[in-house]
């Protein structure tokens, strides 16, 4: 029984420290132009990882969701959610969902740390290779 609840200890502090190390602020580069866009914060909420746009930067050449629909559409993207139901999954990454405020899609996404401040984000349709890759970095 002791075992058991050391176990059960052990694996709960595992899957808390790999989601607390990608909470914070990011800042995103666009993977086609190289510019800098927004700085995104993640964090947990229900057990899950979520990550808002809280700033927009130089690079940014849009304030709205244009191509949004639904509730979205033409809503201020400082604010909006755009990672949400992120988990870790059994191999170790963390999968969710990312919205695409450039063409208002939601593609589903993992997330791997590269290094404590260079964090991965591959957005893909089905299969992972169907999809784009964007690096982020640690904002202090």
């Amino acid at each position: 029984m002791h075992k058991l609840f050391f176990a059960g200890f052990f694996l709960f502090a595992t899957i808390s420290v790999g989601k607390s190390q990608v909470t914070g602020f990011w800042k995103t580069i666009d993977d086609r132009t190289g510019s800098e866009k927004s700085v995104i914060e993640i964090f947990e909420k229900n057990e899950k990882l979520h990550g808002r746009i809280i700033k927009l930067l130089s690079g940014a050449t849009y304030t709205t969701c244009e191509k949004c629909s639904g509730e979205l559409k033409d809503k201020p993207l400082v604010g909006m959610i755009i990672l949400y139901d992120l988990e870790k999954s059994q191999s170790g990454r963390i999968d969710g969902k990312v919205l695409d405020p450039n063409n208002g899609k939601s593609y589903s996404c993992y997330l791997e740390l590269e290094s404590p401040d260079v964090l991965k984000l591959r957005g893909y349709i089905g299969v992972t290779s169907l999809g784009r890759t964007q690096y982020w970095y640690r904002v202090d």
